[in-house]
């Protein structure tokens, strides 16, 4: 449809709360949004003369045809809206680059000696869940504290199974773990620690250092030093928390402030996190077709994808600009987390001043990062003029690994405007070369890598600017033969190194030597993709290594051929965690009987 059509469509919609779905020539949904009454958000999208910034006018330019869903109310239409922006992910909507998941702690206390993890959800299995947490980081640091202050185990043994079979570790005799691998405590003083554990993840601090101090006063009374002394121990490393150690409950905190700013070629949000009115943590997320004008859609978007995803959210949270749909905003919020949340921007006093050091945060960051990409787009400019080449944005370099010619690997790395796009890595197992030829296995990865593009393979439908092969001229002489054979035209240099393993120059494949020593900022740039390149071939190439290893072991088990090798590999990831599997676990991986030949083993000698 054109312009007029588009609007005439829109001024037969109803007034009424809803959501609106626009897509493009294809039918692809390029944009959703919300309104609280259809007909008058729709209508200004296409009206001729309309003043839209040009985010907004280059996606209506794009629009071909739009639907809409009726909902019965403006809390409903946010819900709906929330709900197709995570299905679609159009690209004209506000979305977060980082789409993680936010993990959390899991204990299942229905076992003897339950031991904390990480899980990406919680589930109806009778363990308790804890957080979430802002990442997989951040929860392994709320387990590590508790662990270290209540001396809780954190080996890979297994309990009550492995108890007093083996020597205690080191953290045993350095004082760092109670020992319930050599005995030395009963099952119900483990739980009564587990007991404290669970106080400090639902941070109920107080009330431990209150029991903690009664239970040292108690086996003082009884004579009890040794056991007195141990609890005075966990009560100080207690009562020492400060404030950031405090958040192991993963609640974040009780007061969010959300502050966008624009720079001259990103925009930035920035959240802080306070607890007891104490600075807790930081979070950013960068936007690159984003401007002033959009900052209520920004923050917006923002909001309702970021707490969305974690399913809780403080109860305040304070805004540096005014929001169309704060009060709906502010519901949804509420239903989320299960109690009141206020969202609002503050005009005077404390609450202020947290707007404004948010807003001079993402003042410094946007400098920083803006910074960081002039030097990224001043290396690419040196490097396109060092080879003569029109533009050069996307970078795929090459690198072979093997331990004399056995478990030959080969890695593709991606580096997209100087920066390593990692969701782009590929790599390979080489199959048709034998023995020590890097020669042959680059031009077996390379043609395999191009001969998927020519099918139209989805994981290589891009193709680089530029193609870098770590070695020197007779490297890039094999990568020139691959791309003939196959009509493809890339330019393409190997990666040369120095007697001090430093990447030195870019040599063709007529030896001609291109020097990059004498600029420092494109130096860095190509030895840090060779260095990317070689780490991941050799990461693979040792993987692969080690499972030949495993597997030679795993040979000896009667009944267990290459395919079930390959099975309890691939569900196990190493020997020993395959010798620590109950039989349950390794009936995820094998049938029934063959798990129990397996199990068998590996326990026949009581290990």
């Amino acid at each position: 449809m054109d312009l007029d059509a588009l609007h005439q469509k829109a001024l037969e919609l109803p007034k009424k709360p809803g959501v609106y779905i626009m897509k493009d020539l294809s039918g692809e949904v390029i944009y959703v949004g919300k309104s609280k009454i259809l007909k008058n958000r729709v209508t200004q999208y296409f009206q001729r003369g309309a003043s839209h910034t040009p985010k907004t006018a280059h996606m209506v330019s794009k629009v071909s045809d739009f639907d809409i869903i009726v909902t019965g109310t403006e809390f409903e239409a946010l819900v709906l809206e929330c709900s197709l922006i995570k299905r679609h992910r159009p690209r004209y909507n506000i979305l977060l680059k980082d789409d993680k998941g936010y993990p959390y702690i899991r204990l299942p206390v229905a076992e003897d000696y339950p031991r904390m993890t990480i899980a990406r959800k919680p589930l109806k299995d009778g363990a308790r869940y804890f957080g979430p947490y802002s990442g997989r980081r951040s929860a392994r640091l709320a387990i590590s504290a508790v662990c270290e202050i209540l001396k809780l185990p954190t080996c890979a043994r297994k309990f009550p199974r492995e108890i007093g079979k083996s020597r205690p570790c080191l953290n045993r005799h350095l004082n760092r773990c109670i020992g319930v691998c050599a005995g030395d405590v009963t099952a119900d003083e483990y739980r009564a620690r587990i007991r404290e554990a669970v106080d400090l993840l639902e941070g109920k601090l107080d009330s431990l250092i209150r029991d903690l101090s009664e239970s040292m006063e108690k086996a003082s009374e009884n004579l009890e030093f040794e056991k007195a002394a141990a609890i005075r121990d966990r009560l100080r490393a207690v009562s020492g928390l400060n404030v950031k150690q405090k958040v192991t409950s993963g609640a974040f905190s009780d007061l969010d402030v959300v502050a966008y700013r624009q720079g001259e070629l990103l925009g930035c949000v920035v959240a802080l996190h306070y607890i007891e009115g104490a600075l807790l943590e930081k979070e950013l997320q960068f936007f690159t077709d984003a401007s002033e004008p959009d900052a209520p859609e920004v923050l917006s978007g923002f909001i309702k994808q970021y707490y969305g995803a974690r399913q809780v959210s403080p109860r305040d949270i304070l805004l540096s600009h005014e929001l169309p749909d704060q009060e709906v905003l502010s519901e949804w919020l509420s239903e989320l987390s299960g109690h009141k949340v206020s969202v609002g921007v503050p005009q005077k006093g404390k609450k202020r001043a947290f707007v404004k050091l948010a807003l001079q945060n993402a003042e410094e960051e946007l400098a920083l990062k803006e910074n960081e990409k002039e030097r990224a787009s001043k290396s690419l400019l040196l490097l396109s003029e060092l080879l003569g080449l029109e533009n050069v944005d996307r970078i795929e370099a090459y690198d072979i690994s093997n331990t004399a010619g056995a478990d030959t690997t080969g890695s593709m790395v991606v580096f997209e405007g100087a920066k390593p796009k990692k969701s782009d890595y590929r790599k390979f197992k080489i199959k048709t070369v034998e023995g020590q030829d890097d020669y042959g296995a680059m031009k077996e990865v390379l043609r395999r890598r191009f001969s998927e593009y020519q099918a139209g393979s989805e994981k290589f439908r891009e193709l680089p600017s530029l193609l870098l092969i770590d070695g020197g001229q007779g490297h890039a002489r094999a990568a020139e033969a691959v791309l003939s054979e196959l009509a493809i035209d890339l330019p393409v240099y190997g990666m040369v190194k120095d007697d001090h393993h430093r990447t030195r120059a870019l040599v063709t494949s007529d030896g001609r030597e291109l020097g990059i020593r004498a600029t420092p900022v494109l130096f860095s740039l190509i030895g840090r993709i060779q260095e990317e390149a070689h780490r991941f071939a050799i990461s693979y190439h040792r993987t692969l290594r080690a499972k030949r290893g495993y597997s030679s072991e795993l040979s000896q088990i009667p009944g267990i051929g290459e395919k079930r090798r390959e099975k309890l590999l691939d569900r196990f990831g190493s020997l020993r965690k395959i010798r620590e599997a109950s039989l349950e676990e390794l009936c995820e991986a094998l049938p029934a009987g063959a798990a129990g030949v397996v199990y068998n083993y590996f326990h026949q000698n009581g290990e």
